[in-house]
């Protein structure tokens, strides 16, 4: 067992603490939006395509423009970045409002492809997003002391909004209805916009002003392919996601593998997160140091073999169970991937290392959501989900092989 640290070290920051309230509030509001969308669009459809190209359509501008956000977020006020997106998402909340209303017509005219248009937007708000919070955390605090501890918080809270909120959406959806659902949505996105008022401002951390755009994105760029642990790791979780997941697909497996209605979703889509939060919660006691790297490589194996599981389980009990096991497991990767990512990465270059992490891990989770639909299209929709698992399996045996730095690593 691992030495015991204070667990409340971050948390008696105030602005690390307005900070992580403020995410809660944006990252709930986007985990009950993602059910709420997937709800209409497979209410409207019943296509498990259409599920998948949900994901697309938010990818395409989050990897086209996510190094140009790492780099607005390493040379302007990461707070007002913040702020500006967040009220961004909060107007393109009001938008999937009015276009479901019943007068609006527009759903009745057009279908899906409005919903698509919308989500395309919140991918552009979120490539500025992501880099911008994950700079400014460690800017609320007052020294990398603080990191470990902070990030162990952060990820909890972060899975804490994963519990809570696929169900309060799919309860408002299947209750009170669409419109009811993206008013909620859109009051938590306002209230998260508060919260990051509150903050202190901090000055940016000194960088070179003398280089180009492109060179300041290369710099970025050559720093994560240059650093053995992280480029691994960002590969193991992108493939992880990226054919290991089955989010996407839950509507689907619902309604056609486990026989429960749409309330059934928001609960089988905060499962992992069931699992992670202990987990989580046990690493601000005891952070992980020795052997991190072998730990990341058998915490991979691990939610591989769950949802592999999953892929052939048909009662909805159990399908909650696995997927906490496999979220358990994926907490441990979560945990060491941003502990990485935070210590080695220089104050001056997290927008644009944290940007390069969003195109390995974060957009793999909407490029997944395309691969899932089209692999459930060609080889079913069990199939496509174990066989996705076997190919993350493949990718830890290469990793183990290759990057001795990464199964080295100790933190």
């Amino acid at each position: 067992m691992e030495q015991r640290e204070d667990a409340f070290l971050a948390l008696r920051v105030r602005d690390f603490r307005l900070f992580v309230i403020g995410k809660l509030f944006f990252t709930l509001a986007l985990q009950m939006q993602g059910t709420i969308v997937s709800l209409q669009v497979y209410d409207i459809t019943k296509d498990e395509l259409a599920l998948g190209m949900i994901g697309g359509a938010e990818a395409v501008p989050a990897i086209l423009i996510a190094l140009f956000g790492g780099w607005v977020a390493d040379h302007y006020n990461r707070k007002n970045i913040v702020l500006v997106t967040l009220s961004c998402l909060a107007l393109l909340t009001i938008a999937l409002l009015w276009i479901s209303l019943d007068t609006s017509g527009v759903i009745h005219q057009y279908g899906v492809i409005p919903i698509y248009s919308i989500i395309f937007l919140t991918g552009v708000a979120r490539a500025f997003l992501g880099p911008a919070q994950f700079s400014l955390l460690p800017q609320t605090l007052p020294n990398k002391e603080f990191y470990k501890n902070a990030i162990s918080w952060n990820s909890v809270l972060w899975q804490a909004t994963m519990v809570s909120g696929p169900p309060l959406g799919a309860l408002a959806f299947s209750y009170f209805g669409v419109e009811t659902a993206y008013v909620i949505d859109g009051c938590l996105l306002f209230l998260a916009v508060f919260f990051f008022l509150l903050l202190r401002s901090q000055a940016l951390p000194a960088s070179r002003q003398d280089v180009s755009i492109f060179e300041s994105l290369k710099e970025g760029l050559g720093f994560v392919i240059g650093k053995q642990e992280v480029l691994w790791a960002m590969t193991l979780d992108m493939f992880a996601v990226l054919f290991g997941g089955a989010v996407a697909m839950m509507p689907a497996f619902c309604d056609k593998v486990l026989n429960v209605g749409p309330e059934g979703v928001g609960l089988l889509r905060a499962a992992p997160a069931l699992g992670s939060i202990p987990m989580m919660l046990v690493f601000t006691y005891y952070p992980i140091r020795k052997k991190a790297g072998l730990k990341m490589l058998w915490s991979v194996v691990g939610f591989a073999l769950s949802m592999m599981i999953f892929s052939y389980n048909e009662n909805y009990v159990w399908a909650i169970i696995i997927l906490a096991v496999g979220g358990a497991f994926d907490a441990v990767s979560v945990i060491i991937r941003q502990t990485l990512l935070q210590t080695l990465t220089p104050e001056n270059m997290k927008g644009r290392v944290s940007a390069v992490s969003n195109m390995f891990v974060s957009s793999s989770n909407e490029i997944g959501e395309v691969e899932s639909g089209v692999a459930a299209k060609a080889l079913g929709l069990q199939s496509s989900v174990f066989w996705g698992s076997c190919v993350s399996v493949l990718v830890v045996g290469i990793a183990y092989f290759k990057a001795k730095k990464l199964r080295d690593l100790d933190l």
